[in-house]
């Protein structure tokens, strides 16, 4: 620890994680006022930073770390997907460092017009999942909500145009975006350790949005029918696949009107008034209070890299090639649609315990637990290896982990609520092969360190085609896990975006 004479031994613990490596080294040596203003400094910064890597409902109201927490709420739910992005990463993907920041600045320039519109439109942006977004527009007195959602949904379509011609290096490319809707009432929890918190939500209502833009088309604002019963006198529609309807947007721009409210503003971040050690190393303190909450809900790898790119404002992207593995887990996400009033905690708290259980096996594993997403049953939980910190032998650390998790999740008891007890399951996918790894959303606002990329997405549709705990891997994988695991080949199957068949493995167990 610091010097027992420093003014930071009493909190040095705390402020491992938090200071970049250069920084830590010189508070150690020379703990002066001019150190410790540095110290401060950073410490903002990185307040300010994980502000915006925050939900509006994490970053106004943290939990204490561990803190189990949940709550009942009322509101409509867009998901948008991106149509196009694989073909704008292969064009940029052979292009190094240049084709990197080309991609970056199309996303970015993508995410920055859709948060704005969704802020200006009443809307909260929960969470990015890879090109993909989840937005929540609440409940309010007047019962706006759905009204609302469309009008953004009608906003955010129109924006789209600037994307219509995206020059890169194999010529001129274009961007679609489809919009689903639902309004219902979902459980949103905040679950893990003071190591690391998940914010969750959990029930049908989630689900049911994803189906209205699976359901939907490119250049589309989707609607669940119980959306669509909300603001059918307000809009035309044609009618979609069976129990969805497609909005015309045949309104003027009077029609649509201006923006509902301001958008969301930045936290204001600590000053210091005091340069005195004492007034300095308050001022200290009180950041630290601030920042830990918000940083337990990340992984611990990309809080580090937060921390070590601090000063630069900016982590660099990137064309990697993580092994990914993807986590449908059932049964137990969906317990909250069955609940008796007061039966929540039980779900919630098991929940957690299961979260715990699996991001402990990822991380021993030197892997990353990115996030618990919907899924059409259950949660999905991503997980990657490989990014940002990368191992000679990431596709045997993940399947050590998939196998790890698969036997976590067999051996949960789930608690008896409402009508009964469920039958808690998985299904595991795992793929390796190229990715654009990079910090996307809003550079000034509203951002996330993500992982895109088809790659991605194959491992996604792998876990789809899993059976009951089952683990399907794909060929690369396989590869890699030969010596040292039995794997089965299966008949190759048909994926969305693969010409041909895909040959797939089952990844049976360790060899002896």
């Amino acid at each position: 620890m610091f010097s027992s004479a420093s003014p930071l031994a009493p909190i040095e613990t705390r402020l491992r994680s938090l200071l970049p490596s250069d920084l830590y080294v010189s508070a150690w040596v020379d703990p002066s006022p001019t150190t410790l203003e540095k110290v401060f400094e950073h410490l903002r910064t990185l307040q300010r930073i994980l502000h915006d890597y925050s939900p509006r409902q994490i970053s106004e109201n943290p939990p204490r770390p561990g803190e189990v927490r949940f709550e009942w709420q009322k509101g409509t739910l867009m998901f948008t997907d991106m149509a196009g992005f694989t073909r704008l990463m292969e064009a940029n993907a052979t292009h190094g460092k240049a084709g990197a920041q080309n991609l970056l600045k199309v996303l970015n320039d993508y995410f920055a017009t859709m948060i704005e519109v969704i802020s200006k439109s009443g809307g909260d942006l929960l969470e990015f999942t890879g090109d993909a977004l989840l937005i929540l527009f609440p409940s309010n007195e007047k019962q706006t909500d759905t009204l609302q959602a469309v009008k953004a949904g009608l906003r955010m379509q129109r924006a789209m145009s600037r994307f219509a011609e995206i020059e890169t290096p194999q010529g001129q490319l274009h961007l679609g975006m489809r919009v689903g809707i639902h309004t219902h009432r979902f459980l949103m929890a905040d679950i893990g350790t003071p190591r690391r918190m998940e914010h969750v939500l959990l029930g049908s209502a989630v689900q049911q949005a994803k189906l209205a833009e699976s359901n939907g088309m490119a250049g589309r604002v989707c609607l669940s029918e119980r959306a669509y019963a909300r603001v059918s006198d307000d809009f035309s529609f044609e009618a979609g696949t069976p129990g969805y309807q497609l909005v015309l947007d045949t309104l003027s721009e009077e029609q649509l009107g201006e923006y509902e409210i301001a958008p969301r503003r930045r936290k204001s971040s600590a000053v210091l008034f005091e340069r005195s050690v004492l007034g300095m190393m308050t001022e200290i303190q009180g950041t630290i209070q601030s920042i830990e909450p918000l940083a337990s809900f990340l992984p611990q790898s990309v809080l580090t890299l937060l921390v070590e790119s601090a000063a630069d404002r900016h982590i660099p992207p990137d064309f990697p090639e993580p092994t990914v593995v993807f986590v449908n887990f059932i049964g137990l996400p969906e317990l909250v649609d069955r609940v008796l009033p007061g039966e929540e905690l039980k779900v919630v708290s098991s929940f957690s315990r299961a979260f715990a259980q699996i991001n402990a096996a990822v991380e021993a594993r030197g892997g990353m637990l990115k996030k618990v997403t919907y899924h059409l049953s259950g949660s999905d939980m991503v997980i990657y290896f490989g990014v940002p910190t990368a191992h000679t032998n990431d596709p045997v650390r993940a399947a050590h982990a998939a196998l790890a998790i698969r036997d976590i999740i067999m051996n949960i008891k789930p608690p008896t609520v409402g009508s009964g007890q469920p039958e808690v399951r998985c299904q595991i996918g795992i793929a390796r092969g190229p990715a654009f790894v990079a910090e996307i959303g809003d550079p000034r606002g509203r951002r996330e360190f993500n992982v895109l990329g088809d790659t991605v997405n194959t491992t996604a549709r792998l876990m789809d085609r899993a059976a009951k705990n089952q683990i399907l891997i794909g060929e690369r994988v396989q590869e890699a896990l030969a010596p040292f695991f039995h794997c089965n080949a299966l008949p190759p199957v048909s994926l969305k975006g693969k010409s041909a068949p895909v040959p797939i493995f089952e990844l049976i167990g360790v060899r002896e």
